[in-house]
């Protein structure tokens, strides 16, 4: 969530319309989950009146803080939570729900995008040998190796590609280079064919408005 000067008109707007589709509906709350409070999220006069008892607010910081949460409670937490906290965190969650592995695990790759799988696994509490025996953990590898091929695949593919379309083409911008790079692998194909019936800069161009 970030900052956004228009979230309470527009909260207060759609729960009014809300409100208004469903006549019958006479127990309501709306709850609205934020990192922290630190966030502008416009004027709240238009949350005044009913509506501002109706609506609960949930500061994920201030959720981190209170002791022995319950373990899906805590798992929200862990985008917010600093990263020295997050390896104790991982596992008072997995000890006592190890069915969330699989969620744990991508969240603690994006909090650490540096770390291999498996020191990821050991910031969360996995042990090594407990790996062949966990169905999710593996599923959850054989994942990010087939997406470590893929991108290793599309990152060969680009460079050739990238090499044809400058004798093709001329020295290309890093604008250009860029836009090609971030190509995913099926268009990065397409394009290797296309370049075969370019005569210059224009041709690229085209292709990339009409592909990319």
């Amino acid at each position: 969530m970030h900052p956004d000067l228009g979230f309470n008109h527009r909260l207060a707007a759609q729960t009014y319309r809300f409100l208004q589709q469903h006549p019958r509906v006479e127990h309501w709350a709306v709850l609205v989950i934020t990192p922290h409070s630190r966030l502008n999220l416009g004027p709240s006069q238009a949350l005044q009146l009913f509506l501002e008892q109706q609506v609960m607010w949930l500061n994920l910081e201030e959720l981190s803080c209170r002791p022995q949460l319950d373990p899906l409670l805590n798992l929200l937490t862990l985008p917010v939570r600093p990263e020295s906290d997050l390896a104790a965190t991982s596992q008072q969650i997995l000890a006592s729900r190890p069915d969330l592995d699989t969620v744990v695990l991508p969240m603690l790759v994006q909090r650490f995008p540096q770390l291999s799988e498996e020191q990821i696994m050991v910031i969360a509490g996995i042990p090594r040998e407990e790996i062949r025996h966990t169905r999710a953990v593996q599923d959850w590898l054989a994942e990010g190796e087939a997406k470590g091929r893929q991108e290793g695949e599309a990152l060969g593919e680009a460079k050739v590609t990238l090499r044809q379309l400058n004798r093709r083409c001329g020295p290309l911008t890093a604008a250009t280079t860029t836009q090609i790079q971030a190509l995913p692998l099926e268009q990065l194909e397409a394009l290797a064919d296309a370049l075969l019936d370019f005569h210059g800069p224009t041709d690229l161009a085209t292709w990339l408005a009409a592909n990319a």
